[in-house]
């Protein structure tokens, strides 16, 4: 059975895990994975999240959130920045439950609306995202400025 949990400051361990999982799944060749101890500082973060699956007490995936404060609003909105389930454990189910979790989390907590990105090409993704409670599907181009 899968479980998910967020992770609190002092789980710098399982998240360094998630790392390693998301690492896999995105193929991310030459990564270099950050310090023990800069992974506790973002973890203590109020405005950052971290959701976990286990399954046999093994994370098999997870996601990463941020809290964004609005100017026009006094809400908060949820940004779902990064979400992967190991291969092995995929269209089972997980993503999906990762994605209730933080959607029930930001619920509770009084934010106005959560939100994801993804690219055009990833069809699998684009796919997933649509088979959740997606209230709108908007077409956007992302710039990134790489300093």
């Amino acid at each position: 059975m899968v479980t998910i949990k967020k992770l609190s400051h002092s789980d710098a361990g399982d998240f360094k895990t998630l790392i390693q999982n998301f690492k896999e799944v995105f193929e991310m060749g030459n990564f270099q994975l950050p310090s023990l101890d800069y992974l506790k500082k973002i973890l203590q973060k109020p405005g950052f999240m971290v959701f976990v699956a286990e399954w046999e007490g093994k994370i098999i995936g997870g996601l990463t959130a941020y809290t964004l404060d609005k100017y026009y609003s006094e809400k908060q909105q949820g940004y779902v920045y990064d979400l992967a389930v190991s291969v092995g454990h995929q269209r089972k189910g997980v993503g999906r439950k990762l994605m209730y979790a933080v959607l029930d989390f930001c619920k509770a907590a009084g934010y106005d609306e959560v939100f994801v990105q993804a690219e055009t090409i990833d069809k699998y993704a684009l796919d997933f995202y649509r088979s959740t409670p997606v209230t709108s599907e908007e077409d956007v181009r992302h710039f990134t400025y790489v300093l």
